[in-house]
């Protein structure tokens, strides 16, 4: 006998293109395994880059879990957290929102219509803690992939992990078919997301970009900081840089203590209904 499914309310939302599913369980309990979470990122209404849950207020922060279309649950996610403050604060008429990652807590504040901006934290550089699988020199990682070499990687932790590889054209980059299999190196261990980026000036970084566990995606929040960091301690741009996706910007700033600062568009929110 087919249990019937239960129908909840949701939210769609993006930012850049980065979309996302967003479910409030702040007053019904609500739990999806795996399998369901994958079945839902492939239904033509809710598809997802990101699975993103609301849980009850503690102390003025929101926590929140989130999930990759692939199922498995991951500590951070720039773009969707920001679509999450943006719904919260209208919904209780506030500017500041607190968030509370698996892994850190971030503070949020809406600068204007459909717009949010973010302290990312600090970047993580220690091996172990990106993770690498070995003791390497993390910003200067080669990889070789059938045949192609790839030279002076930058690795870092900002909430998940990420390997950025500056390149003269980003968009020439094969990335469907050589960002899984740069995600899953064994030189990480938790996989990676994996960057290409391309250095036009001082202020302007254009980048391709493949997501651990959702693929190739048209922005990461996570991706646009962990390049910021990499391409300013490499001497190639300033404190503030401009992140290039295929849909728009977002505007990063370094300040004098690591933390990462991300501005950017959210979408309108859309509410759905879908069956679970």
């Amino acid at each position: 006998m087919i249990k019937d499914m239960a129908i909840i309310n949701a939210y769609k939302m993006d930012g850049l293109g980065n979309d996302f599913l967003i479910i409030d369980r702040r007053t019904k309990a609500v739990n999806l395994n795996k399998n369901k979470i994958i079945e839902l990122s492939k239904q033509n209404n809710v598809k997802f880059d990101q699975l993103i849950f609301i849980d009850q207020e503690i102390k003025n922060t929101i926590p929140i879990v989130i999930f990759n279309s692939d199922g498995e649950e991951i500590s951070a996610c720039g773009n969707g957290s920001r679509c999450v403050a943006y719904l919260i604060g209208k919904e209780k008429m506030i500017s500041n929102i607190s968030l509370q990652t698996n892994e850190r807590i971030l503070t949020t504040e809406i600068v204007g219509d459909l717009t949010v901006k973010i302290n990312m934290g600090k970047p993580i550089f220690f091996w172990d803690k990106i993770p690498l699988s070995k003791n390497i020199d993390c910003r200067e990682i080669n990889i070789d992939i059938e045949g192609n070499k790839f030279r002076k990687g930058f690795a870092l932790n900002i909430g998940n992990p990420h390997i950025i590889f500056f390149v003269k054209d980003c968009l020439k980059i094969k990335i469907e078919q050589l960002g899984p299999k740069i995600e899953n190196h064994t030189l990480f261990p938790k996989k990676c997301n994996v960057t290409f980026a391309q250095v036009n000036n001082k202020n302007n970084i254009s980048v391709n970009v493949w997501e651990r566990g959702a693929g190739l995606t048209k922005a990461c929040g996570t991706a646009a900081c962990a390049t910021a960091v990499a391409s300013h301690l490499k001497g190639f741009t300033e404190k503030k840089v401009n992140i290039i996706f295929k849909e728009g910007v977002l505007n990063l700033e370094l300040d004098k203590n690591q933390n990462v600062f991300m501005t950017g568009p959210v979408s309108e929110i859309k509410k759905i209904k879908i069956k679970i």
